[in-house]
């Protein structure tokens, strides 16, 4: 028996989100040997949906994600004008 582990996370980062998400989704296109199927969508929020048969690979690509998205949150900050 395979277990599948999967799991959804919404990001509403107001007037930043859409930055955000082409930051995040471009690193996902070019990663297809991932081991985790990511989709990573947009509407007014970010949603980020993954699965994967392997526990650590899932934790793994959700703390990635994450800090990506906290990255490119504070990048952005960073040079307010």
């Amino acid at each position: 028996m395979t277990l599948n582990f999967s799991a959804k996370i919404t990001v509403d980062a107001k007037d930043k989100t859409k930055a955000i998400y082409d930051s995040v989704n471009t690193d996902n296109e070019f990663y297809p040997e991932n081991p985790v199927k990511t989709q990573i969508t947009l509407d007014e929020k970010i949603t980020i949906t993954s699965e994967t048969d392997h526990l650590t690979h899932l934790r793994a690509n959700l703390n990635s994600t994450l800090r990506l998205i906290q990255a490119s949150y504070d990048s952005i900050e960073s040079v307010k004008i």
